[in-house]
């Protein structure tokens, strides 16, 4: 007690700093790493927009941060800087952990930032036009869904590029994954098809159109997968849709023992002008592999590679793989055969992310780009449905694939034909995609 009076009297104050608050402390935090998933409408649980929606879980919101399970990022930080990254530094997460301890307190709401612009239903701005599929897909309760196409007429006028695009679906619980192809006027791709109606590979009568529903060169507008972004792309950067084109969508539906049905839509926002660069989104893929992964095995590597045919600024990555998905990697391979790690991932199925460079990085024409991948078909992964059983791929959720998405810009001029066209001794070669 005379410590205390003494420190009183020589002036002496307590240090402890004050307890967070949400509208201070708490809501610019989730307003920037949060909420656009957690809110009303968009995948997480619950939302996390208001302080009576946010303090009862104040707790959980503490165990992740601190565990870094949330915000849901899975680049390796051995590799690379990405302009999307989400996570919380140490501060932020102290203050979320010292907001719990301190039993939530709410503070001023006088304090509150202002609100983010959300556009409701989009985590894009609203869209200039939006191209839904005509007719729901009924997705059955159990079973497996073959792959689904509804080609839906864009009726564009004239040639239109697109600055930022999202995939919706209606009932996002059964889409396992989704991409939306551009066919232009003059492409042959699955020309015989129905049009604005749901339709797969075994109901089409024409064998030729069979087997193109399953392998196209056609341009990607975008892929959706759980917890995939949309599409922003820099100023100047653009993809192209010319016009009367098509979008075709390739749905690929999981059952989950209640029936439903689905009507995805895209959103597309178009740039102001003519951008200096087109996007192409490119792959490498080993989806194919006749030789099934064993049983009870972990860290089965598969990779694949290829050749730059042409100078390219490469801008993102997305890979994507099934349950056994494990670890994937993005590398250049110089001359010396030295790889450089662009990105390192480690694989979570339910959370698909794209990884987009800080730093857009030129590749010169015949750089090799190769991605490997390591799968886990043991009991030591969670995820593994069975793993006494080796695993065949195919498309199925219980198949496995190896597809390394990635993202370049070129000039506005080159579309994805004359990209993979090389240029050797004067003379033109085609190159591999």
């Amino acid at each position: 007690m005379l410590l205390a009076a003494g420190a009183a009297a020589l002036g002496i104050r307590d240090q402890t700093p004050p307890a967070p608050t949400f509208y201070r402390d708490v809501l610019p935090i989730l307003q920037q790493h949060c909420q656009r998933c957690h809110r009303t409408g968009e995948i997480a649980p619950m939302p996390l927009v208001t302080y009576e929606q946010t303090k009862s879980w104040a707790r959980l919101i503490s165990q992740n941060v601190r565990f870094k399970r949330m915000p849901p990022w899975f680049a390796d930080p051995c590799c690379g800087h990405f302009a999307d990254d989400p996570s919380l530094n140490e501060k932020e997460i102290a203050t979320l952990t010292a907001w719990f301890e301190a039993k939530a307190p709410a503070g001023d709401p006088a304090n509150a930032p202002p609100a983010p612009n959300w556009t409701e239903g989009w985590n894009i701005p609203q869209p200039d036009r939006t191209i839904q599929m005509p007719k729901p897909v009924a997705i059955p309760a159990e079973g497996d869904v073959e792959y689904t196409y509804e080609i839906v007429p864009t009726d564009f006028a004239e040639d239109k590029w697109i600055q930022m695009s999202e995939i919706r679906p209606s009932s996002r619980q059964y889409v396992h994954h989704a991409v939306v192809y551009i066919r232009p006027p003059d492409s042959k791709w699955l020309r015989g098809s129905p049009l604005n109606t749901p339709f797969t590979a075994s109901s089409l009568s024409d064998p030729a159109l069979r087997h193109q529903a399953h392998e196209t060169d056609s341009d990607l507008l975008l892929v959706y997968a759980p917890g995939s972004s949309p599409d922003h792309w820099p100023d100047e950067m653009a993809k192209f849709i010319p016009a009367h084109s098509d979008l075709v969508f390739q749905m690929h539906y999981a059952t989950n023992g209640q029936a439903g049905q689905d009507q995805t839509t895209a959103g597309l926002v178009f740039a102001k002008h003519r951008p200096q660069q087109r996007v192409l989104t490119l792959q490498l893929a080993n989806d194919h592999d006749p030789i099934p992964i064993p049983p009870n095995t972990d860290n089965y590597r598969v990779e694949v590679h290829g050749t730059f045919p042409n100078d390219a600024t490469l801008l993102s990555f997305f890979p994507h793989m099934h349950l056994r998905g494990k670890r994937f990697e993005y590398n250049l391979v110089d001359r010396e055969h030295t790889a450089e790690t662009l990105l390192r991932v480690n694989y979570d199925f339910y959370w698909q992310l794209s990884y987009r460079l800080s730093e857009p990085r030129l590749i010169k024409a015949g750089t090799e780009l190769q991605a490997i991948a390591w799968y886990d078909n043991s009991s030591n992964n969670p995820h593994n449905p069975d793993p006494d059983s080796p695993v065949t791929w195919g498309d199925q959720t219980y198949n496995e694939m190896m597809v390394g998405f990635f993202d370049v810009a070129v000039p506005a001029n080159m579309d994805k034909h004359s990209f993979f066209l090389r240029k050797a001794g004067g003379k033109t070669s085609r190159g591999s995609h």
